[in-house]
């Protein structure tokens, strides 16, 4: 019949190589046989498998069968192999070839440790010199030789550390100070490939002519590199311009203005009608933290000009607690631009030469103020922003969580008692510093980021406390908790998942705001 016919033509093929045998692999699958363990699997006389002759020709079908054998079914194959590799396997040669590679590996690792007690002993002695060296204030001066030292040493750990770093995965080393050191930062930075190639980023488009403001908005929305963190944020927030040509200039008469406003301006801090916004600043400054930053009366100084100035050139709010935060992530960063191998927790600011104080105090006046201008009115009268924020921050929670909402709500906790400090401040008083101004270098980066992306952060950061909010059953304890969470040990990896949660919240809600109205 036609079928049949159909079905023989589909079998006939070339016998020599049929399509699906299975060819022995030799591996992980089947490993070197030895003789001596093994000798009872060597079945001596086995016959290869054959298939049943029939009188009749044998079919191609029938050939193509017997041709190909199936990885599943159980026979003597696994015999065969065992016996072939006995055949041509020589033990001699494998312990040998055993011994060579332990002795290379012994050699390589002598080496290593040759390269860093040699390194060491360099390193030494090169501190004991620069010891030696009468030098003024220390704190201030980078020798040569220092430079070439940490850049000799950071590439030869480099090179001995590669082979490890492939098999052994990365971890973040945790600040030496809790309140301020700076995750991707140290005494002598040793940045990852990650970190390496951002940076190198951040360079190759902050060397242009222009800076292109919507690339550089981009690559830091993920975090800036502490090394171009100050001039990164002097274009994100405006104070600069994106013409590099243009930038000297402006910071010349930006800083003669803001100076201008202080001689014009500073003196009248005892007067009358000025006397109260005095105190209350002088008040505020010390609950400021980092704590070893404002006991320091040099930093105190400038940060009663700075807040003063600030609330006399705007009258419609004035000065309003809380505004005094908003001073000191920027004050960090742009000292971090004059004392790269320094942490700045530690540092003593006085000992900054005076004009490099004054660019400081006049880049950190304008930067807040360009801030403040988006946020105004959460500092006006009755503080109708920070308000409006809190209602928002309920109805959205209730939106996507509501068993956090109902919980709060049958304990009769507030919004309004434990979020308005998350408004007004930013978050500043329940993360670290480290991690405000992780925080900021994308809020820099978001249109309205202060303002509106501010709100998907603070209710992912709500959402995020949803196991310890629900375990508690009691209205004081659930209000303690929520004005002191336990974030004290936070750094990058927690913060990118805060913002990588309130970016999904954003994308979610923010075009369809009546989605989270009931």
């Amino acid at each position: 019949m036609a079928n049949d016919g159909g079905r023989k033509q589909f079998w006939k093929r070339s016998g020599t190589k049929v399509p699906g045998s299975i060819q022995h692999v030799y591996g992980a699958q089947h490993p070197p046989f030895d003789p001596l363990l093994h000798g009872t699997l060597i079945k001596p006389g086995s016959k290869p498998p054959t298939t049943p002759v029939k009188l009749k020709k044998v079919s191609t079908f029938q050939e193509f069968e017997s041709n190909t054998s199936d990885a599943w079914d159980p026979g003597d194959d696994d015999d065969e192999l065992l016996a072939i590799a006995a055949e041509n396997l020589n033990t001699e040669v494998v312990m040998e070839t055993a011994h060579k590679v332990i002795q290379n590996h012994s050699k390589l690792q002598e080496q290593h440790k040759f390269l860093e007690e040699h390194l060491q002993e360099e390193k030494q002695v090169e501190s004991a010199e620069l010891t030696s060296v009468a030098c003024g204030d220390n704190r201030l001066v980078k020798s040569v030789s220092e430079g070439h030292t940490s850049s000799s040493s950071g590439n030869a750990s480099e090179n001995s550390s590669m082979q490890r770093s492939q098999s052994l995965p990365q971890t973040s080393t945790p600040p030496l100070v809790s309140g301020m050191a700076d995750f991707n930062t140290s005494v002598t930075p040793a940045l990852t490939e990650r970190e390496a190639s951002r940076l190198d980023k951040f360079k190759q488009l902050l060397a242009g002519p222009n800076t292109d403001l919507e690339e550089l908005r981009k690559l830091s929305w993920s975090g800036i590199p502490k090394r171009v963190r100050p001039i990164a944020w002097k274009l994100l927030s405006g104070y600069l311009p994106a013409n590099v040509d243009r930038r000297e200039s402006t910071l010349q008469r930006k800083r003669k203005e803001y100076f201008a406003f202080v001689e014009q301006y500073y003196d009248s801090r005892n007067d009358e009608s000025h006397q109260d916004t005095y105190r209350q600043i002088h008040i505020d400054i010390p609950r400021m933290s980092p704590e070893v930053l404002r006991l320091q009366p040099k930093v105190t100084e400038i940060f009663e000009r700075i807040l003063f100035i600030w609330a006399i050139r705007h009258p419609a709010s004035g000065y309003v607690q809380g505004i005094n935060d908003l001073v000191t992530p920027f004050f960090v960063v742009f000292v971090c631009e004059y004392i790269e191998e320094e942490e700045v927790e530690n540092f003593d600011v006085s000992s900054l030469p005076e004009e490099v104080l004054q660019n400081i105090e006049a880049d950190s006046y304008w930067c807040m103020s360009k801030l403040l201008d988006g946020i105004q009115d959460n500092y006006t009268f009755a503080q109708p922003g920070i308000q409006k924020k809190v209602k928002m921050l309920e109805e959205l929670v209730s939106r996507i969580d509501e068993q956090v909402h109902r919980h709060l709500d049958q304990h009769e906790v507030k919004y309004l008692q434990f979020a308005f400090r998350w408004m007004n401040n930013l978050l500043m008083r329940e993360v670290p510093l480290r991690c405000t101004i992780r925080l900021w270098d994308t809020y820099q980066s978001e249109p309205e980021g202060f303002s509106h992306f501010h709100l998907y952060v603070c209710a992912a950061f709500l959402v995020r406390w949803r196991k310890e909010i629900l375990e508690e059953k009691d209205f004081q304890e659930l209000l303690i908790f929520l004005q002191n969470l336990p974030t004290a040990h936070w750094g990058n990896e927690e913060v990118s998942v805060l913002l990588a949660e309130a970016y999904r919240l954003k994308f979610a809600f923010a075009d369809a705001p009546n989605h989270y109205k009931k």
